[in-house]
């Protein structure tokens, strides 16, 4: 079956082409560093078969946080914690990734006044944000890259930038949120050069054999904002600088949403067709007979499953054993899976 077959990006071998997600936890505390329930969380994940486990959103500042209790990486602190991580997570046979992000105006941080592209809050029951300045955007730009040296002095395999749901870089891209009259506003080229000059800066500390993705959402639900035809002009523009597009829908302001399993693959299909570049699919997928449909027909590379793993830790090797797919199940388990 394709979904247990290995798969490489950029040199890093997964042992299949399952995928867990980034999904925040908000299991920190101020300080944003690496506590006992992440260890255990990702520890059993990658015990129980996943392929690559990308770690939640970890803020790049204090004030990129989504909610104070999210994990960090502005802090040379954070990169034992974190490294301690990895270590778990690879010592159980996964790969280790992790998502760099800042919240922008959707940030309930009490650590400082939420900021975004233009001072438009997300809805009533958020705070206005204040909008970044020029040499603010410069600032923020080098958070990014210093998070990514953090974490590849951590040890981790894949680095993804957050550019979806309606967060800071996704802010910038989509005209709902972005009302800018300068260089980062107005034309998609504009909307699109914040995302470029984070990629630019994280791409001279993070080694080019090394598989650098972005996560994005490929539509906004809304009128005005990014769709299906949009999603793939922006993914154009920075193709050449990444390896994988993990994709993602919505977020960007309170919408309708249609949801069913699998509702997001098109988009996946989409981009992996016309950008020409490998994508993840996502989106309350759970059976395998729909994994190995989206595999099979080239609709995406990898599949994420997010809620589904958190149900089962062990979903890769209950399904292997199921389909009597031979694997080094763990030793402590043997016993089960005879």
């Amino acid at each position: 079956m394709k979904t247990f077959e290995k798969y490489s990006i950029q040199g890093l071998e997964l042992n299949n082409r399952i995928v867990m997600p980034p999904m925040c936890m908000y299991s920190s505390d101020d300080t944003g560093t690496v506590k006992e329930f992440h260890r255990m969380h990702y520890g059993a994940r990658a015990l129980g078969g996943a392929g690559l486990i990308i770690q939640e959103a970890t803020a790049v500042e204090p004030r990129g946080r989504i909610s104070d209790r999210d994990l960090g990486l502005w802090s040379d602190d954070h990169i034992q914690g974190m490294s301690d991580l990895v270590e778990i997570i690879k010592g159980y046979g996964a790969r280790a990734g992790i998502q760099l992000a800042h919240a922008g105006r959707k940030s309930e941080s009490k650590s400082d006044i939420p900021v975004a592209p233009s001072a438009i809050p997300f809805s009533e029951d958020y705070r206005t944000p204040r909008d970044l300045g020029i040499d603010e955007i410069k600032t923020v730009v080098e958070s990014f890259k210093a998070a990514a040296k953090r974490a590849l002095l951590a040890g981790y395999d894949l680095l993804e930038i957050h550019a979806a749901h309606g967060y800071l870089i996704h802010e910038f891209l989509s005209p709902i949120t972005n009302k800018r009259e300068d260089m980062y506003g107005g034309s998609l080229e504009n909307r699109t050069r914040f995302l470029r000059e984070v990629l630019e800066a994280v791409k001279e500390v993070w080694p080019d054999d090394m598989p650098l993705i972005i996560r994005v959402s490929a539509t906004d639900y809304l009128p005005g904002g990014i769709d299906g035809d949009e999603i793939v002009r922006i993914v154009d523009q920075v193709k050449e600088m990444i390896h994988m597009v993990h994709v993602s829908t919505g977020a960007i302001a309170p919408a309708q949403m249609n949801l069913y399993p699998g509702y997001q693959v098109q988009y996946a299909d989409r981009i992996r067709k016309e950008c020409q570049i490998p994508t993840i699919a996502v989106g309350l997928i759970k059976d395998l007979d729909q994994v190995e449909e989206i595999l099979q027909n080239g609709r995406a590379d990898l599949v994420a499953l997010g809620r589904e793993i958190l149900r089962n830790p062990n979903w890769v090797l209950n399904k292997m054993h199921s389909h009597r797919i031979e694997t080094r199940y763990p030793d402590q388990y043997f016993r089960a899976y005879r």
